[in-house]
């Protein structure tokens, strides 16, 4: 049976989905019990799309952020399926965390000045549950998507 080369990068945006959406699941937690004020998705999306978020029925506007997020999420996962092979499968228990580490650090000294959201003091608290959560994307996007291997 013949490899697809994109297989691996479909395979990792899927993951990224799904990976997005169990950061949504610790992030309920962490936002309940008051660690994080604001997820960076509702940063972004009151900062840079405030009139499309004021369009929207309060109660649907949990719906856009997380499908925001999901996006990214899967934009995440392809970059991760984009790397080498070798290197994946090789690095895969440590790769995963610290891609996740990464890309957190990306968003907080890169994406978030870029779109000109202004600096949140963060707590320790919510810099952990972020760090936490992203950690946790990472895990999940490298995980080895059993039967297949990429």
């Amino acid at each position: 049976m013949t490899h697809h080369p994109y297989l691996p990068v479909i395979r990792a945006g899927a993951r990224g989905a799904i990976a997005a959406m169990a950061m949504t699941g610790l992030r309920r937690l962490t936002t309940t019990l008051g660690w994080v004020e604001r997820t960076p998705p509702e940063r972004v999306l009151r900062q840079q799309a405030p009139r499309l978020l004021g369009t929207l029925p309060p109660g649907r506007r949990p719906a856009l952020v997380e499908s925001a997020h999901i996006a990214y999420g899967v934009a995440g996962g392809v970059m991760f399926g984009a790397l080498p092979d070798r290197f994946r499968r090789r690095h895969r228990h440590w790769l995963g965390p610290a891609y996740g580490a990464l890309f957190w650090g990306a968003y907080q000294l890169v994406i978030s000045p870029l779109l000109g959201l202004p600096r949140a003091e963060h707590r320790r608290a919510e810099q952990l549950a972020l760090l936490t959560d992203h950690v946790l994307y990472g895990v999940v996007v490298a995980a080895a998507p059993w039967p297949y291997r990429d």
